[in-house]
């Protein structure tokens, strides 16, 4: 596939990390979680669990720390609670906690009720290459604990390891422990509770879309921001359109339309070129500046009559967005919509943001925007 870029770069910096790929991350580890500082701890709280060797650790440093998949073969076996304090902007702005498999929830000097808590979302990881009967069991002893402390708790299961199975194997696999899991919920009159299932891998991006699910369940401005995006797409001739948080390529919003595989994976990989080719050409002689600013921008025209067009939102943000050819002729148009756009993300972001605002009419309710239709005709939308 041919592919053309363009990459604009770098007049004013945010002044972050110098390199991208190893310092623009989301901060260090946190030993063990009775060091934290209490400010940290009103964060949403997301919990990977699971038993040993399932690949808890691995999808945490794949998606939240840049390492290579396969340098994941390295890793030590977790034997104690580690949290990592993500913080990327006000949208993805959360803790991971990476348990160890033999946690023991009957421990008496195990205070589930504390951590259960202040969980957001609750990930427990199967490993699909293996006999999971045993991961089940544990499954619903983790989880209708869980339940019955916090009902609010986002349940989500991680079918892992499923690049080794054919396709028939995984859609079988992901059918058995469906059934068998939503069956011990069953059981025990536990039939509120809701699983949702997912088939990952940290060898593709199926990791990143999954976390991308579960991290968008904790957004509350999410309506707002699929909306916004509606509202741009549909002015601008734009076929899809996604939010990605950079650093790790989740997408926190995108707009209402179904989400394609391969759509999303175009971006993935268009973010990867972007910020490998502004750690090259877009710093200062002196090796100073940033990868990404608000300066950043690019187009990438595949030889399909696809455009790939990339803007910085904030300084975690971006949008990619996917069109057709003839759709881009009006950029001017889509830059004047992005811009009406780009205001109201900020906007929203402020609102989040902000603790000694008033509440008001203006604080609560959804920004407007004025969008640009495709004839050209303004006009205020909300």
């Amino acid at each position: 596939m041919s592919i053309q870029y363009e990459v604009e770069q770098l007049s004013d910096s945010y002044g972050v990390a110098d390199s991208f790929p190893k310092d623009f991350g989301y901060g260090e580890e946190e030993a063990d979680i009775e060091d934290s500082p209490a400010p940290s701890d009103s964060k949403p709280r997301i919990l990977l669990m699971g038993l040993r060797r399932s690949g808890k650790s691995s999808i945490q440093k794949v998606v939240f720390h840049k390492m290579s998949p396969n340098e994941t073969l390295f890793l030590e076996s977790t034997n104690k609670i580690y949290k990592d304090d993500i913080s990327s902007s006000s949208f993805v702005n959360f803790q991971i906690w990476d348990f160890p498999g033999q946690v023991d929830f009957f421990d008496p000097t195990f205070d589930y009720e504390m951590i259960f808590r202040g969980t957001g979302a609750l990930i427990f990881v199967i490993d699909a290459q293996d006999d999971y009967v045993e991961a089940l069991s544990r499954l619903h002893l983790t989880v209708s604990r869980a339940y019955r402390v916090n009902p609010e708790i986002n349940f989500e299961v991680f079918i892992h390891k499923v690049d080794g199975l054919s396709d028939d194997h995984k859609i079988e696999t992901q059918r058995d422990i469906h059934q068998r899991a939503n069956d011990d919920l069953a059981d025990a009159s536990l039939e509120k509770l809701h699983l949702s299932f997912y088939l990952t891998s940290i060898y593709d991006h199926s990791i990143f879309e999954a976390f991308s699910k579960v991290v968008q369940k904790l957004i509350p401005q999410l309506p707002t921001l699929e909306n916004l995006l509606n509202i741009f797409i549909s002015n601008s001739g734009i076929e899809k359109a996604f939010l990605f948080d950079v650093v790790s390529k989740i997408y926190i919003a995108t707009d209402s339309s179904p989400v394609d595989m391969q759509s999303y994976e175009l971006c993935c990989d268009m973010i990867d070129v972007v910020i490998d080719v502004s750690c090259i050409y877009g710093l200062r002689e002196d090796g100073s500046g940033s990868a990404y600013d608000k300066e950043s921008m690019a187009i990438i025209k595949l030889n399909n009559t696809t455009v790939l067009y990339l803007k910085e939102v904030t300084k975690f943000l971006a949008l990619v967005c996917i069109l057709r050819e003839e759709s881009f002729e009006r950029k001017g148009l889509i830059d004047y919509n992005f811009h009406c756009f780009r205001k109201a993300i900020h906007e929203v972001f402020e609102v989040g943001v902000s603790t000694q605002r008033p509440a008001g009419p203006q604080a609560m309710g959804s920004p407007c925007t004025k969008a640009v239709a495709l004839n050209g005709t303004p006009r205020n939308t909300v």
